[in-house]
């Protein structure tokens, strides 16, 4: 029964992102969803981005091991970082209409420095990317009882993540992000009232 719902569940997610993917009209749309997503679209993308497999897994398994004090740095300096961009820097990247980061600095210091950030920013994400896919395995392997192996799980995953984001980029990452999110906020509240009766 709850691989059936896990699988019910990737299908719903691989197809609304198939869905969003027909908003798709323009380079601009494909990269910043056209930069008209609302406000609740916004903090959703954010909420299931940064409160993903990963969060749910390790940061949980850390602050068991070593309470407070070993989740300073993510979930909570993560959040901090990202209201200090969002005061003071959102606005005016937005003001100068770019899609990403690598073309303020190409605005701002030549091509030479969009490439260098836009190498240094991925690789950046290696590990946390890593770390999502690998903690997604993790769920398949555990709901089979290791009839699929970590790293089919891992290949799984990446292949139904790349799916929709590659089909519909930004509109279907936000699509997705939005139901996922309500998912992680209605699955919460499940494990609280079973953890609280």
């Amino acid at each position: 029964m709850l691989i059936a719902a896990v699988v019910l569940y990737l299908l719903v997610t691989i197809a609304i992102g198939l869905w969003a993917a027909m908003r798709v009209k323009n380079s601009k749309d494909y990269v910043v969803a056209g930069r008209s997503l609302p406000l609740y679209m916004n903090t959703a993308t954010v909420f299931a981005t940064w409160f993903g497999a990963e969060s749910v897994l390790s940061v949980s398994v850390e602050f068991s091991k070593s309470g407070l004090g070993g989740i300073i740095a993510d979930p909570f300096g993560s959040s901090v970082c990202l209201v200090i961009v969002a005061l003071c820097f959102a606005r005016a990247f937005y003001r100068m209409d770019l899609l990403t980061i690598g073309d303020f600095y190409r605005k701002r210091y030549g091509r030479a420095m969009e490439l260098g950030t836009s190498v240094i920013i991925a690789i950046s994400y290696l590990g946390w990317t890593a770390a999502q896919l690998t903690a997604l395995g993790l769920v398949f392997s555990t709901l089979t009882n290791g009839a699929i192996s970590l790293e089919t799980g891992i290949v799984i995953s990446g292949v139904i993540v790349l799916a929709y984001t590659i089909w519909g980029g930004m509109w279907s990452v936000a699509m997705t992000d939005l139901f996922q999110s309500v998912m992680i906020i209605v699955g919460l509240g499940v494990i609280a009232w079973f953890v609280g009766d």
